[in-house]
C-alpha cells in the first residue's frame, strides 16, 4: 500500500495543484517530477540502476517533446504569418447560422491549424463583433474547440501514440468515433446557447446545421481512414466552412474572388504541403532510440516551419514576427518537456502500470467505465491534449488492459475525452474569461456547457458498452 501511495503521488501532486489554482502547469509539473524520481525507484525492478534510468528516461522524454514542441511553435509561426488572413468575419447582425459558422466551423477550422485555443479566441472576436457577450459568448466560443485530437495539427494524439507504443493514426480513427458523435450532439447545446442570447433557431436552420454538423462527423471518419490523420481536422472544419462562407456571402466580381483565394491560399498550401510530405516513403529520420518513433523531415514539424517561413518572408517584419511567435511558444514548450519527461519516468519504470493494475483491480467490471471521466478530467486539470496524454495516457492504456479491453480501445476514449476537456479546462477558461473582461467567471462557462461535459461521458460510456 505504501508503495501504490508514493507511486500515485506525482499525479494526486499534479491534479491537485492544477485543480486548485495554486500553480501554474510549469510549477506543478516541477514538484510532481520531485516526487516521481522516488516513485519510479521504487517501481523499478531488482537489479535496475537508478541513476541510469532516470538520465535515459529523462533524454528519451525530451526527444519524444521535441516532436510536439516543434508542432506548437510551428502553428504560432503559421498564425503570425496568416494573421492578416484571418480575420473574424466583418460585424454584422447575429443570426443562428453566422454564430454556427464562427463557432463549430470556422473556430474548429483554425484550432486544427494552429491550437493552442487560438480557434476559441477568433470565435470569440466574431461573436462579440455581432453584439454578443457575457457568459453566453464565452461558452458559445469554446464550442470550438470541438476537434482537439486534431489541433495544431494533432501533436497531443501523436504523443500519447508514443507513449504507449501504438501507431498515432490507430489512436485517431478510435478517437473520431466518439467525436463524430459528440459533434452531433454539439447542435443542441449551441441552439440552447443562441436561445439565451435571444437569437431565433429556426426548425429549418436546425436541420441545415445538423445537416452540416452530420457532413463534419463523416468527413472526420472518412480523413483518418484514409488521409494522414494531421489534416483530418482542416478537411473536417474546412469544406463545410467554405460551403458555409459561400452561401453567407457568395464572392461578387472578380476582386472578391481574387481577395478570397488570396485567403484561402496559405490554408490550402499548407494541407497540400503535408499530404505530399506524408506521401514520401520511407523518409530519413533521426531515431537514437529503436523503441521510440523516429523524427522524420517529412514530420509535421518541420513542414509547418517550412510553410511557415516561406509566409513569414512575404511579411514586412518576418524576423520580429517570427520570434515573438517563438517568444509565445516558449513556456508551452517547457511545461510539454516537463509533462512528458514525468509521463516517460512512470511509465518506463513500471508505476503507471502498477497503478492501472490496482485501479482494474479495485474497480472489477465497472473499470472499463472509469477510462471516459479520467480522461475528461485529465484534459479539464492540464488544459492540453499533450498535458492530459502525457499525464495519464500510460495508466489509462494499462487500465485497458488490465480490464480486458482491445489495446486500441482506452487510449483512443481517453485521447477523445481528454482533448474534450481540455477545451474546456481551468485554462482556456479563464483566457476566455480575460478576453471578455466583463466579469464572467468559469464556473458561468461551465454551467452553460454542462450538456457538452455529460454528452462526453455519456459517448464514451456508450463506446465502452459496444466495444468491450
Amino acid at each position: 500500500m505504501v508503495v501504490l501511495l508514493l507511486q500515485a503521488a506525482p499525479l494526486l501532486l499534479l491534479i491537485g495543484l492544477l485543480a486548485s489554482g495554486r500553480a501554474g502547469p510549469v510549477a506543478a509539473c516541477l514538484l510532481a517530477l520531485a516526487l516521481a524520481v522516488p516513485a519510479a525507484l521504487v517501481s523499478l525492478p531488482s537489479g535496475a540502476h537508478g541513476a541510469l534510468f532516470l538520465a535515459e528516461e529523462t533524454l528519451r522524454g525530451a526527444f519524444l517533446a521535441a516532436q510536439p514542441i516543434g508542432v506548437v511553435a510551428g502553428g504560432l509561426l503559421f498564425h503570425a504569418a496568416v494573421a492578416p488572413n484571418a480575420a473574424a468575419p466583418g460585424a454584422a447582425a447575429p443570426s443562428a447560422r453566422r454564430v454556427f459558422a464562427a463557432t463549430l466551423l470556422a473556430g474548429n477550422f483554425l484550432e486544427s491549424v494552429t491550437g493552442f485555443a487560438v480557434g476559441a479566441v477568433f470565435a470569440l472576436s466574431a461573436l462579440r463583433g455581432m453584439g454578443i457577450g457575457g457568459p453566453v459568448a464565452g461558452a458559445m466560443a469554446l464550442l470550438s474547440l470541438s476537434l482537439v485530437p486534431w489541433g495544431g495539427l494533432g501533436p497531443g494524439t501523436a504523443l500519447g501514440a508514443a507513449l504507449i507504443g501504438l501507431p498515432a493514426q490507430r489512436i485517431a480513427q478510435v478517437a473520431a468515433w466518439p467525436n463524430a458523435a459528440w459533434l452531433l450532439a454539439l447542435g443542441p447545446v449551441l441552439w440552447r446557447l443562441c436561445a439565451a442570447a435571444r437569437i431565433e433557431v429556426t426548425p429549418r436552420e436546425k436541420a441545415a446545421q445538423l445537416g452540416l454538423l452530420g457532413a463534419m462527423a463523416a468527413i472526420l471518419l472518412a480523413s483518418n481512414h484514409v488521409l494522414p490523420f494531421e489534416v483530418a481536422g482542416i478537411l473536417a472544419a474546412g469544406l463545410p466552412l467554405l460551403w458555409t462562407l459561400w452561401r453567407l456571402d457568395p464572392p461578387r466580381g472578380a476582386a472578391a474572388w481574387r481577395r478570397a483565394l488570396s485567403a484561402m491560399a496559405p490554408y490550402l498550401a499548407l494541407t497540400a504541403a503535408l499530404l505530399g510530405a506524408r506521401a514520401l516513403p520511407a523518409a530519413p529520420a533521426l531515431k537514437p532510440w529503436e523503441d521510440l518513433p523516429g523524427f522524420p523531415i517529412t514530420h509535421v514539424a518541420v513542414v509547418l516551419w517550412l510553410v511557415s517561413g516561406a509566409l513569414l518572408l512575404a511579411r514586412p517584419h518576418p524576423a520580429r514576427e517570427a520570434l515573438e511567435a517563438l517568444r509565445r511558444a516558449a513556456r508551452p514548450a517547457l511545461a510539454m518537456l516537463l509533462y512528458v519527461v514525468l509521463a516517460r519516468l512512470l511509465a518506463g519504470s513500471g508505476a503507471a502500470a502498477a497503478l492501472a493494475q490496482a485501479a482494474a483491480e479495485a474497480l472489477g467490471p465497472l473499470a472499463p467505465y472509469a477510462v471516459p471521466p479520467l480522461g475528461l478530467l485529465s484534459g479539464v486539470v492540464t488544459g492540453s491534449n499533450v498535458g492530459s496524454n502525457a499525464a495519464l495516457m500510460p495508466v489509462q492504456a494499462g487500465l485497458g488492459q488490465a480490464a480486458g479491453m482491445p489495446d486500441w480501445l482506452a487510449p483512443g476514449l481517453h485521447n477523445f475525452a481528454g482533448a474534450a476537456g481540455a477545451g474546456m479546462s481551468f485554462g482556456v477558461t479563464a483566457l476566455i474569461c480575460g478576453l471578455l473582461a466583463d466579469g464572467t467567471r468559469p464556473a458561468q462557462l461551465w454551467r452553460l456547457l454542462a450538456p457538452s461535459l455529460l454528452a462526453v461521458v455519456a459517448i464514451g460510456w456508450a463506446c465502452v458498452w459496444l466495444l468491450t
